[in-house]
C-alpha cells in the first residue's frame, strides 16, 4: 500500500544472485508472441524474487540461508511461466552432481503444462538445447554435464517418495487441498532438504476457489505467520493479498487496489478485462463475484458459494459473534432448543443448539459434529474434516468407541436439561432416520418422550429455510463463525419445488450438510416461541445460571 516491494531488503550473496538473474533474464518466454526474453517480459518484482531465491545460497559453505519460498499471486500474472523459468535456472546454477529438480503439479494436466513450458524455454535457446537432453515420454529434462534431472510429476498419478530432490517447485498448492495424501508429499520434499542444505522448496500458487483447507490452509497459515512476524523460519513469504479489513469492506473492487495484488497489471493482466469481469460478476450474483475475487484479487473465500446456493448463506458471515461458545450461549439464554441430524455411519452426526438471548431475544447458535471412520473413506473431504477436528469442532470417533457420538450428544442435552433451559415439550428436534439409539440414551438421562420431536424433513423444513434467511439478514440470528459451519453452508444447494424450497443431502452430493440440517431442526422448535421448563416454575434467573 506504501508502494514498497513485498520482498524485504536481504543480505544476499550478490555474485550468486546477479549470475542467476542474468541467466533468468536471458531465457525466452515460449508462449508469448515474439518469444521475448524474461528480462523483457517481466517486471522488477520478478527479478527481486529470483535474486532472493538464488542469492540466499552461500557459495563457500554450500548452504542456502533461506530454504523455503511461498508466493501467492493472482491468475494471469505469469505464475506458471515464471515457475518454469526458475526451475531451468536452478538446473543451470546447480553444483550438485546428479541432482534432482522436482516440479510437482496437483494434476496430470497441470504437470503437462509445466513440462511444456520448461521444454519450450530450452528449445528457444541453441546453447541450452545442446546442454539439456529432453525426454518427452518421461517428462524429464537432463543436464548433460552434471546429469542433474528436471522431473515433472503429477500428484494424482505419480508416486512421490524417497525424498531425493534438491530443488522442489510445487505449482498451485491450493489444488492439493482435496488430496488425502498431500501431507505425505510435503513431508517427503521437506525431508529431502535435511540432507541437501543447498536445496530449496518453492511454492507458487493462486488463492483457492473454496475456503482454504487441508495442506493448503496449513501452508498458507504458516506463510502468513512468518510474514506477520509471528513465526521465525527460513521462509520467504510473498503474498499478494490486501489487508483483511480492506478485503471484507470490498476494497478489492476499487481500481486503485488492483495493482497492489496484480503486480503484472497492464502487462500480462489487462485492467479493462478485470473491469469487464467485475461488471459481469456483479450482475451474475454472489457466487461468481466470490470466484472472481479469489482468482484475480487473492481474496480468501469464507463460504464456497455456488450458483444454487441457499440465500441465507450470503448473509452468514455478517452474523458472526466470535465470542459465542456453548458456555456463553447457555449463560445468555432464557430457553434452548436442540437439533440433531444423524443417519448412517458414513454421514456426519450433527448437533445444533439454539438459545434465545434473555435480553435482546436474538437467537444464538452453537454446533458440533461427530464422524465415524466410514466417513473418512470419502477421500476428497478428509483434509477438510481433519482441519475441523484440529479446531475442536469435529470429533473423530474411533473404531473401538462406536457409541461415543451418542454418549457425548446425550451429555450435552443432559447438561442443558439440568440447567432448566429446555422447554417441557418439543425441546429436541430429530431427523427420524437412524436415531433410535440416541432416543434410548437420552431417555435414560431424564429427557422425557414429549421433549423429543421428529421434525419433518424435505419440503417440511421450508419455514426454517425461509425464516433463517430473514433472521440472518436482519441481524437477529448470531453464530460463532466456525470454519466448519462456513464449509457446510457453502455445500448447501437449493431446489425449488412448487412453493417449497428444499435443501437436501441428495442435492449436496458428496459434500456434507448434516450440521445445517440439525440447525434447521432446532430452528423449527425455537420458531414455536417456547418457554423453558424452569422459567415456567418462576425460579429466578440468577439461580438458574448458578
Amino acid at each position: 500500500m506504501n508502494k514498497r516491494s513485498l520482498i524485504p531488503e536481504l543480505p544476499l550473496f550478490d555474485a550468486v544472485a546477479d549470475k542467476a538473474l542474468r541467466i533468468f533474464k536471458r531465457l525466452r518466454v515460449p508462449d508469448i508472441i515474439g518469444t521475448p526474453t524474461y528480462g523483457e517480459a517481466c517486471d522488477s518484482w520478478v527479478f527481486a524474487f529470483v535474486r532472493a531465491i538464488f542469492g540466499s545460497y552461500n557459495p563457500e559453505t554450500k548452504r542456502r540461508m533461506i530454504r523455503e519460498f511461498f508466493m501467492m499471486v493472482p491468475k494471469k500474472n505469469g505464475k506458471s511461466s515464471i515457475a518454469a523459468a526458475i526451475i531451468v535456472t536452478a538446473a543451470i546454477m546447480n553444483e550438485r552432481p546428479e541432482a534432482e529438480l522436482l516440479l510437482i503439479a496437483p494434476t496430470k494436466t497441470i504437470a503437462a503444462i509445466a513440462f511444456k513450458q520448461a521444454k519450450g524455454i530450452i528449445r528457444l535457446d541453441a546453447a541450452l538445447t545442446k546442454l539439456f537432453h529432453l525426454q518427452d515420454h518421461l517428462k524429464k529434462i537432463t543436464h548433460r554435464n552434471s546429469l542433474a534431472e528436471i522431473v515433472i510429476k503429477a500428484a494424482d498419478t505419480d508416486a512421490i517418495t524417497g525424498g531425493k530432490s534438491t530443488f522442489t517447485l510445487i505449482d498451485e498448492t491450493h489444488e492439493f487441498a482435496t488430496k488425502s495424501k498431500a501431507d505425505a508429499v510435503f513431508i517427503e520434499v521437506r525431508g529431502a532438504l535435511a540432507a541437501r542444505p543447498d536445496g530449496f522448496l518453492l511454492q507458487i500458487t493462486t488463492q483457492s476457489k473454496a475456503p482454504p483447507s487441508g495442506v493448503f490452509k496449513k501452508e498458507l497459515d504458516r506463510a502468513r505467520a512468518v510474514r506477520d512476524g509471528d513465526l521465525a523460519l527460513p521462509l520467504l513469504a510473498v503474498l499478494y493479498e490486501l489487508p483483511e479489513t480492506l478485503q471484507k469492506k470490498g476494497g478489492w473492487k476499487e481500481r486503485r487496489t488492483w495493482g497492489m495484488v496484480n503486480p503484472n497489471l497492464n502487462r500480462s493482466v489487462d485492467e479493462a478485462f478485470l473491469a469487464d469481469q467485475l461488471t459481469t460478476a456483479e450482475r451474475d450474483g454472489a457466487a461468481e463475484l466470490a470466484l472472481l475475487a479469489s482468482q484475480h484479487f487473492n481474496v480468501q473465500i469464507g463460504l464456497g458459494l455456488k450458483s444454487t446456493s441457499w440465500i441465507g448463506a450470503h448473509y452468514w458471515e455478517t452474523a458472526v459473534d466470535p465470542e459465542l461458545t456453548l458456555d456463553s450461549l447457555l449463560e445468555r439464554s432464557e430457553v434452548v432448543t436442540v437439533g440433531i441430524d444423524g443417519g448412517g455411519l458414513d454421514d456426519l452426526f450433527g448437533l445444533a443448539v439454539i438459545g434465545r438471548d434473555r435480553e435482546t431475544k436474538t437467537w444464538l447458535h452453537w454446533g458440533k459434529v461427530w464422524a465415524h471412520p466410514e466417513v473418512l473413506k470419502r477421500k476428497e473431504i478428509v483434509p477438510t474434516l481433519m482441519d475441523f477436528a484440529r479446531a475442536g469442532d469435529l470429533v473423530l470417533v474411533g473404531e473401538d468407541e462406536p457409541t461415543r457420538d451418542i454418549t457425548e450428544v446425550a451429555d450435552i442435552v443432559e447438561r442443558i436439561l439440568d440447567l432448566g433451559l429446555l422447554p417441557e415439550e418439543a425441546a429436541v428436534g430429530l431427523d427420524p432416520m437412524g436415531v433410535s439409539a440416541l432416543v434410548d440414551e437420552m431417555a435414560q438421562r431424564g429427557v422425557e418422550h414429549k421433549m423429543m420431536v421428529a421434525v419433518g424433513q424435505g419440503y417440511r423444513l421450508t419455514p426454517a429455510i425461509h425464516g433463517m434467511e430473514r433472521k440472518l439478514k436482519n441481524g437477529t440470528f448470531r453464530h460463532g463463525g466456525t470454519p466448519m459451519m462456513a464449509w457446510v453452508l457453502g455445500n448447501a444447494k437449493t431446489e425449488q419445488r412448487g412453493n417449497a424450497v428444499l435443501i437436501t443431502k441428495e442435492a449436496a452430493g458428496k459434500a456434507k450438510i448434516d450440521p445445517l440440517m440439525a440447525l434447521f431442526n432446532a430452528f423449527m422448535l425455537m420458531a414455536r416461541n417456547p418457554v423453558a421448563a424452569m422459567a415456567a416454575l418462576s425460579i429466578p434467573a440468577d439461580y438458574r445460571v448458578a
